[in-house]
């Protein structure tokens, strides 16, 4: 067991609401891939709302929009996050991401080591996504694609 966990954070702006029929097809998946993921080997922690529905309900100090919505979970790994999002269901949802989301100008996820066992309240996680996008990856902050090794 590692002495430090996978923190990830993303948002995405949808096109639509989620209230919208245009998103519904999104929505109606939402229970079951979270269900997914908290049953993938690696998974830990997940935010959720305070009713216990998904995190893309939930507001992120910082984010005014309604149409910007955050997913944020804790992984024990790069490869038990890697193997929930390229294979098993997710991966359709995320193929067809530009039919409800718009196309992001800037990063719309960040990576960062965590001591295992913590869990960073999401405003940190969102400031660890801004600090991404205004300078790039670093050990604060990294994209999926180019990870940092965990600290020594």
């Amino acid at each position: 067991m590692s002495d430090h966990h996978l923190a990830q954070i993303n948002v995405g702006r949808l096109r639509h609401p989620l209230e919208a029929p245009e998103t519904a097809e999104f929505v109606d998946a939402l229970d079951r891939i979270n269900g997914l993921a908290e049953s993938s080997p690696g998974f830990v922690w997940r935010l959720v709302g305070d009713d216990g529905a998904s995190s893309s309900y939930v507001e992120v100090p910082g984010l005014d929009d309604p149409l910007d919505i955050v997913n944020y979970s804790i992984w024990e790994s790069v490869e038990s996050l890697r193997d929930f999002m390229y294979r098993t269901d997710h991966v359709d949802f995320l193929r067809r991401r530009t039919e409800w989301f718009e196309r992001p100008a800037a990063p719309i996820a960040a990576c960062w080591w965590i001591p295992a066992g913590t869990v960073p309240g999401v405003d940190e996680a969102y400031r660890r996504l801004e600090h991404l996008r205004a300078n790039g990856p670093s050990a604060k902050a990294w994209p999926l694609t180019r990870p940092e090794p965990p600290p020594a």
